[in-house]
């Protein structure tokens, strides 16, 4: 599709607090030319939200960034509505005689102050489907939901098949006609990953069945949606049939122009959303520096596609222990936006001393601990940390790249590492549905931890990981690993939240955490794994041994902080992205 914008795009660059400050006066103010405002705001689709607290789980790092640019948005006054899903049904795991069972309970929106608007309707098919429309709102944004009893749960059905495309359609369509119903117009629609393209293709059909001429349909929609990627590689996606669309897609598009359109996209009878996703979005983003460089996308005409970056960030008053955000508003770390403070910013962080960051490590163990009394281990027991013992965690998504068996490579140096420095290791994860390949690894990983004396006692399984343990581990555990294959991660957040809590990072130079030169961090790299494997424990050992030394404990939390602090700072996000849109 050509681009009809012709005259160079001009950014704003916020770079201090005095004007970021402005630039948010001014959106309360409603001086961005109408852009943004209470009745046309800032509009988020997502096909997965985490936010436990309002009773919608999600899957993993993709439904954290939704909640959190929510509860950015609330802090910071910016006129906001989430579009989700909400899931009738929720997945959870268990351990019995050392295997995982998944089972199933049912939400009810109400539980958790959602309020019925009213309904609507998507068409298939085979008939029209009934959609309730809920809402909460939380200062000034909301949650505007579209919910059924047979929507099932999240990721329900395997990737391309007929309910998941069901339930895209009904998010794309169901959640623009709820924008509707809640007399709501979209200032920007920010595209959650290819599984909300339907939104954009609403708008698009709304524009040109009023009477707009298509191709000023297709600018108009183009300059005010965005695409945000997290994924790298676009043969990962799943490939929807032409015979899908009919049954399910253009049932809902009233304009001839539109459905031609769509229909042009398909290759051989299949096609992958991304496709017409960067077509019918002029603003496209990846969430981190390495992820817009290398993510490799490409149009209908084999062209590779250019990303903007904006690292993703996370809302440090959700994820922060409040002892630690009190103590870097107090000694002038962060300013009041959450932000890296600019007046003496590193020599504020200089300032912090290994009793201090002792002293708070120590309330968030107690807070860990508390967590822990309500979780059991792959033996059905509770756990408890020592306050003196030293403990590593690895608490991200169960897949392959992530690599959360690495530590396993070989047992009886791990087994050494964590006997002579008194530590202990907490694996927390998830793995996705009908990942066998993944679930075989982890009951291995558990079958080796049980044979072996030590690990079976300092190597704690936690299944049905959630936002509540994540949260836990990231204020209470002294150092984190996080090892994905390099070229594999788009960015990660879970890491975002370790450094920001005073932890010891360990990680590969990936994703988000690449945004910054790797010797601000204990890093892990090789030529092959075997290399990765031995660097790995090297660091292991220097993340426990810092801890003991003040000295050296300052050297790697000022450097982390230093570093990182503003990548971290979902405030920081925000800003980026209102640049970027305005």
């Amino acid at each position: 599709m050509e681009d009809h914008h012709t005259e160079p795009r001009v950014y704003h660059r916020l770079d201090s607090v005095e004007e970021v400050e402005e630039f948010y006066q001014a959106i309360a103010r409603d001086r961005l030319t109408q852009k943004l405002s209470p009745e046309r705001p800032y509009c988020y689709w997502t096909i997965e939200t985490y936010d436990k607290s309002n009773g919608i789980r999600g899957g993993g790092g993709l439904g954290v960034l939704a909640a959190d640019m929510r509860r950015v948005a609330e802090q910071l006054k910016v006129p906001f509505v989430l579009v989700t899903p909400f899931y009738p049904w929720e997945s959870h795991q268990k351990m019995e005689n050392m295997e995982q069972i998944d089972y199933h309970t049912e939400k009810n929106y109400e539980d958790f102050g959602f309020n019925f608007v009213d309904t609507v309707r998507i068409r298939t098919a085979m008939g029209s489907v009934e959609l309730d429309v809920i809402e909460k709102q939380l200062g000034s944004s909301r949650f505007l939901c579209i919910t059924e009893p047979n929507f099932g749960e999240l990721y329900s059905g395997e990737s391309g098949s007929d309910h998941r495309l069901y339930q895209e359609v009904s998010l794309g369509f169901g959640g623009y006609q709820a924008l509707k119903l809640v007399g709501l117009r979209p200032a920007v629609i920010q595209l959650n990953e290819v599984a909300t393209f339907f939104a954009a293709v609403a708008r698009l059909d709304e524009l040109v069945s009023s009477g707009m001429d298509f191709y000023e349909a297709v600018v108009y929609t183009r300059k005010h949606t965005l695409y945000t990627n997290h994924t790298l590689v676009q043969a990962a996606e799943a490939t929807f049939h032409y015979d899908q669309f009919e049954r399910y897609v253009f049932p809902n598009i009233k304009s001839v122009a539109v459905r031609r359109w769509l229909k042009d996209k398909f290759t051989d009878g299949t096609i992958r959303l991304s496709t017409p996703t960067v077509e019918i979005a002029e603003l496209r983003s990846g969430v981190s520096k390495l992820h817009a460089r290398v993510a490799n996308y490409h149009d209908i005409n084999g062209a590779k596609i250019k990303f903007k970056s904006v690292t993703n960030g996370i809302h440090l008053r959700t994820w922060v222990l409040p002892e630690i955000m009190d103590y870097y508003h107090d000694h002038g770390v962060l300013d009041r936006f959450d932000l890296p403070a600019t007046r003496d910013f590193e020599a504020s962080v200089e300032k912090i001393s290994a009793a201090d960051i002792r002293h708070l490590k120590n309330l968030g163990r107690a807070r860990l601990n508390e967590v822990l009394k309500h979780r059991t281990d792959q033996y059905g027991n509770t756990v408890q940390i020592p306050e003196d013992a030293f403990l590593f965690d690895f608490k991200r998504r169960f897949v392959d790249y992530k690599r959360p068996t690495l530590p396993f490579n070989d047992p009886d140096r791990l087994a050494d590492i964590l006997e002579r420095n008194n530590a202990h290791y907490i694996l927390a994860g998830r793995v996705h549905m009908g990942d066998s390949n993944m679930f075989g690894k982890l009951m291995d990983t558990l079958h080796l931890i049980d044979s072996h004396p030590v690990l079976k006692e300092r190597v704690h399984y936690l299944p049905d990981y959630d936002e509540e343990l994540g949260l836990a581990l990231s204020q209470g555990a002294n150092s984190s690993i996080n090892t994905p294959i390099v070229g594999l991660e788009a960015c990660g957040t879970s890491w975002m939240k370790d450094i920001a809590n005073m932890g010891l990072l360990i990680s590969t130079h990936d994703g988000g955490v690449a945004d910054m030169p790797s010797d601000n961090y204990l890093t892990v790299d090789g030529k092959n794994e075997e290399q990765e494997t031995e660097n790995l424990y090297r660091q292991m050992e220097v993340a426990a041994k810092a801890w003991g030394n003040d000295f050296d404990l300052e050297y790697w939390i000022h450097r982390e902080i230093i570093a990182y602090m503003d990548v971290c700072s979902g405030c920081r996000m925000m800003r980026d992205y209102l640049n970027f849109l305005f």
